[in-house]
């Protein structure tokens, strides 16, 4: 059992080893890459952080870094995200310090990520950038230490790239999130699965026949669309951007501004990235009974202060649900309290999908220590090569074949003489 740690309870343990080793029966990408690491151990004496969401797959990867030599702790990367079994079974079995505790507050939250900081690592690895920023703001006197950070979140890409924009990133970070094996699987496939998931678990509606708005059409938004409506919602998508818009538009999905989409939505699902994406004028022109939730990964989307401002009545008609009754007796139903809510009400993305992403997450600290000292303190993405190696051992794993270009198919695609 590890030394250090912070979690509900340590009897969970067992509970916990069965949901890890379900987990990874569904991911054979991270287990070669678990198996290599293993024997080449190129992780040896490097102290890692991360802040991540305290899940089965997560464990899987701690396991994987782990085995590669890594000296490891994790913290929980959102208060309502830790599967509390999860977490004493890397304590109890794997040593590994953990400190997350489902429906920790606040305060107790940003302990988690000093006793994680604590840890003096040479590289972190977040979900959201917090650590990344609380080095940069408040824990500086850990910068000379530090090689660099991975970051696998949407949200915490834009966070890292504002940070080098304006000069103050003062070490490298490796995207995981715009790896395409993560973002064309991981946010379309995973999150749009797992969020409808999360969203039936909380309320137990009926998609089918309901309006759906979608706020946004990146990866994690295009996934939700498709999930809902392949569930036979009808689909509204909100956007700031004029061709994802037209994507949408093209899609088949109708296109238009929220405030004229909060009249007629039933459910609505924000994944921006960005604040006050529904806001007191939305919730004012909303309709009784109106479900809204959160996939984006901070809970500042949905402007929460505003609506608790309007309401004169809070219940709690279900787990995971707070109903807000507005003075004229409309009643709008917030779920997992505007976090996650595939991780708030449900189990997260499936583990096929967090294979290739936590692929991408050990092989990119091996990136980081391959290339020490070579790196401009930038926001960079993995090479393409890795990417495409990836892909690959999930597809043999998959047991799918693909073609191979002949000598004649290279020759011609390197060449510039031949035409019609």
């Amino acid at each position: 059992m590890a030394k250090d740690f912070d979690i509900k309870d340590i009897k969970l343990a067992d509970e916990g080893m069965r949901r890890i080793a379900w987990a990874e029966q569904e991911m054979p990408v991270l287990r070669q890459l678990r198996e290599r690491f293993s024997k080449e151990r190129p992780l040896e004496g490097i102290k890692m952080s991360a802040c991540l969401h305290v899940t089965a797959e997560t464990a899987n990867l701690m396991r994987a870094l782990q085995a590669g030599g890594a000296d490891i702790v994790l913290a929980a990367s959102n208060p309502l995200s830790t599967q509390d079994d999860v977490a004493a079974a890397l304590v109890q079995y794997d040593e590994i310090p953990v400190y997350a505790i489902k429906g920790e507050d606040n305060a107790t939250y940003y302990n988690h990520l000093k006793a994680a900081l604590d840890h003096a690592p040479h590289i972190t690895m977040d979900d959201g950038a917090d650590l990344v920023s609380a080095v940069l703001k408040d824990r500086r006197e850990l910068l000379p230490n530090l090689i660099g950070s991975t970051e696998e979140t949407t949200t915490g890409v834009i966070r890292l790239r504002a940070m080098a924009n304006q000069g103050v990133l003062e070490f490298p970070v490796i995207a995981v999130n715009d790896s395409q094996t993560k973002h064309l699987f991981d946010n379309r496939y995973g999150t749009g699965q797992s969020t409808l998931d999360g969203i039936i678990r909380a309320t137990n509606v009926l998609i089918a026949g309901k309006t759906v708005v979608v706020a946004g059409y990146g990866w994690c938004s295009k996934g939700i669309a498709m999930r809902a409506h392949g569930l036979g919602a009808n689909i509204i998508v909100t956007e700031i951007d004029s061709i994802k818009a037209l994507e949408a538009a093209m899609d088949g999905f109708r296109v238009m501004p929220m405030v004229e989409a909060a009249r007629i939505g039933d459910i609505f699902i924000t994944a921006t990235g960005d604040i006050h994406v529904l806001d007191g004028e939305d919730f004012a022109a909303m309709k009784d009974g109106a479900i809204v939730c959160n996939s984006g990964h901070f809970n500042v989307e949905i402007d929460i202060p505003a609506l608790e401002k309007m309401a004169v009545e809070k219940k709690q008609p279900r787990e995971f649900i707070d109903q807000y009754v507005l003075a004229d007796g409309r009643r709008i139903n917030l779920l997992g309290e505007g976090r996650l809510i595939n991780l708030a009400s449900a189990e997260g993305h499936p583990s096929a999908v967090m294979d290739q992403s936590f692929a991408n997450q050990a092989l990119a600290s091996e990136y980081l220590l391959t290339n020490k000292g070579k790196l401009e303190n930038k926001v960079y993405a993995l090479p393409v090569e890795v990417d495409q190696e990836i892909a690959r051992l999930k597809l043999a794993a998959m047991g799918i074949s693909i073609d191979i270009l002949t000598e004649a198919q290279v020759t011609y695609l390197n060449s510039w003489e031949e035409g019609t």
